[in-house]
């Protein structure tokens, strides 16, 4: 059996919301993209209502002009700068980089579509320390469409939690 050169290649999505949780995620599914020779696509879902964005709490945000950036492009320069931060200038996987509008557990979910895997943290920004599972990680393992990997944080496991 020959292999299709034309065939797409597998897609692992790794959700990221800035957390160190979600750090540890996105390097494990960076490295297991790299096992698979895979694509890795970073998603981080953004709301106007959340009261942690990956840029922080939430900021009073005026109308925007020509001069300011929209929600979602300091958003995208955030995960820009997370995934750089993480995984350096040269991943060694091709990137795509998703930043969606709407809520975390919908946005993953969605993304699952079509994927390989999916890679999440056990807790993000509104994580309530000791929670085995957060409810953004509860809500994929139950509605992904494709296999879920749920990393722990490594701080947590160095303190045996």
């Amino acid at each position: 059996m020959t292999e299709n050169a034309t065939a797409p290649r597998p897609v692992i999505v790794a959700g990221v919301d800035g957390s160190p949780t979600s750090r540890e995620a996105l390097r494990w599914a960076a490295e297991e993209a790299r096992l698979r020779t895979a694509t890795l696509r970073v998603v981080c879902g953004w709301e106007w209502s959340s009261p942690f964005n990956l840029i922080g709490p939430a900021l009073e945000y005026a109308a925007p002009d020509a001069d300011t950036p929209s929600m979602e492009e300091l958003t995208r320069a955030k995960v820009e700068e997370l995934l750089t931060g993480t995984l350096g200038e040269e991943p060694g996987v091709p990137v795509e980089v998703r930043v969606v509008q709407g809520p975390a557990t919908r946005v993953l979910v969605d993304a699952s579509e079509g994927a390989t895997l999916i890679v999440v943290g056990t807790r993000g920004h509104s994580g309530i320390k000791g929670a085995v599972l957060g409810s953004v990680s509860r809500h994929v393992t139950q509605h992904a469409r494709c296999n879920v990997v749920v990393v722990r944080d490594s701080r947590d496991l160095a303190a045996g939690e």
